[in-house]
C-alpha cells in the first residue's frame, strides 16, 4: 500500500478537494513542485495554472487554480486559492476566446489601454488552457 496524506483545496466560494493523496504537483511561483508524504514543512506561493493530484490507488486528478497558497504540514498539505476549479468543469472554448480577446487587446493598444490588466487575463488563460491540457493527457 503506497504512502498517502491529506489534501485540501479550497477556495474562495468551496471546499474543491478533500482526500488522501500520494502526490501533488503545482505551479509554485519559483517552479513546479511536487510533494509527497513526508515532505517538509512548506509555505508557498502559487502561480495560475494545473494542480494534479495522484489520489490513493493511483488514480489522477487535475484542477485549477489561479494562484494562492500552498501549505505543507506533517501529513496535510492545503492549496488555498480565489479561483479553483476541476479541470473537466472549465470551458475549453471560453478560455481560448478569453486568450485570443487579451492578445487582441495587446495588439491593439489605445489611449484607455491597461497593459497589466491585459496581461492578467492573457496569463490566467493560458494557465486555464495548460490545465485543460493536462487533462486530456490523462
Amino acid at each position: 500500500m503506497a504512502m498517502t496524506m491529506h489534501c485540501d483545496i479550497v477556495s474562495a466560494e468551496e471546499n474543491i478537494f478533500s482526500g488522501r493523496v500520494e502526490m501533488i504537483v503545482a505551479a509554485g511561483s519559483l517552479g513546479d513542485l511536487g510533494i509527497a508524504p513526508g515532505h517538509a514543512p512548506l509555505l508557498t506561493g502559487l502561480i495560475p495554472g494545473p494542480v494534479r493530484l495522484i489520489k490513493e490507488g493511483g488514480e489522477e486528478e487535475v484542477f485549477y487554480v489561479s494562484g494562492g497558497y500552498l501549505e505543507v504540514q506533517r501529513g496535510v498539505a492545503t492549496l488555498l486559492a480565489d479561483t479553483a476549479l476541476r479541470a473537466g468543469d472549465m470551458d475549453e472554448a471560453a478560455a481560448i476566446e478569453a486568450k485570443e480577446a487579451a492578445e487582441r487587446a495587446m495588439a491593439q493598444q489605445d489611449a484607455d489601454f491597461e497593459y497589466s490588466t491585459a496581461a492578467a487575463q492573457l496569463a490566467e488563460a493560458a494557465a486555464q488552457l495548460r490545465a485543460l491540457r493536462q487533462i486530456k493527457k490523462l
